[in-house]
């Protein structure tokens, strides 16, 4: 029995120890939004079901809403269902996103660019690296996302940024650091949702404007999903490859054969902007990595 009782000594020292130990930092979210996250702009526009479970951000002449989670993130998955603005949604922007809240941030951007009824929904995204972006792209979805929920996902580690719709991946962002291509690997993040009157360029550059007369725009959330390495001052517990910090393990390093096909299906029937295919903008000095593999 002493000897079953040192033993156990032993393992309790060693987890709580040992310089692999990831379980305290990393998370599987409550689904519970009251308890993940707060509300940073306009309490009156955020409405949450009492069980917590469900979420809806308002947009009105008056104001448009946000949340963010109480926890910052360096590395992990995210998973979140959203049904966007029915109708005629011209003007509105609704973010989700990662975001790192310093001066030269990093960020992760889902952007779902409003439209004028019957038009397909524009997906932009965007990275951004110590306060650097341009570097959008944008998809036409491929079904109506306001009649359903739809899962919207960020896999994010030391090799990729893998941005999917419903699991399908329409982009992946690639480590090349070693190739002198900037990756958010130092900054941890905290996830944000905001919808906002975006009227000066989000639809049509511009042109379609918000009509407020058919408002109020709402937009929905529910059964998210985080399991990420919570940020506590120390890098190193979230670069670890452990069974908790699963998206760490090499087999996460690329796309799957599968996750490929439907990769190139997304870019070649669904992609109407690709920053690395716009010599003009870049007057034929495309960014570096727009040269590199992507997978």
């Amino acid at each position: 029995m002493k000897n079953f009782h040192k033993a156990l000594i032993l393992f309790i020292w060693y987890v709580f120890s040992s310089p692999f130990q990831v379980s305290v930092v990393s998370v599987v979210s409550t689904a519970d939004f009251n308890k993940d996250f707060f509300v940073i702009w306009s309490p009156s526009h955020v409405n949450t079901s009492v069980d917590g479970h469900t979420r809806s951000l308002k947009l009105d002449q008056e104001s448009g809403a946000g949340f963010a989670s109480n926890q910052m993130f360096l590395f992990g998955k995210i998973d979140m269902q959203i049904k966007l603005v029915p109708g005629d949604s011209a003007g509105t922007v609704l973010a989700y996103y990662l975001a790192s809240d310093q001066p030269n941030r990093d960020e992760i951007d889902f952007e779902f660019l409003g439209n004028v009824s019957g038009q397909p929904y524009i997906l932009q995204t965007n990275i951004f690296v110590d306060g650097t972006d341009n570097r959008e792209e944008r998809i036409y979805l491929w079904f109506d996302p306001t009649e359903h929920f739809h899962t919207y996902s960020v896999l994010w580690n030391m090799y990729q940024i893998v941005l999917m719709v419903d699991m399908i991946p329409i982009r992946v962002y690639r480590n090349h650091w070693d190739k002198g291509v900037a990756f958010p690997r130092r900054q941890p993040m905290s996830l944000k949702a905001t919808l906002w009157n975006g009227d000066s360029w989000a639809t049509r550059g511009g042109q379609d404007k918000i009509d407020w007369t058919k408002g109020p725009f709402i937009a929905s959330f529910r059964n998210y999903e985080i399991d990420a390495c919570v940020w506590n001052g120390n890098p190193r517990f979230c670069r670890a490859a452990s069974p908790t910090n699963w998206w760490n393990k090499y087999r996460f390093s690329t796309l799957t054969s599968t996750q490929r096909r439907w990769f190139r299906w997304v870019r070649k029937y669904h992609m109407i902007y690709d920053y690395c295919q716009d010599n003009e903008r870049f007057q034929n000095n495309l960014p570096r990595e727009c040269s590199l593999p992507k997978y």
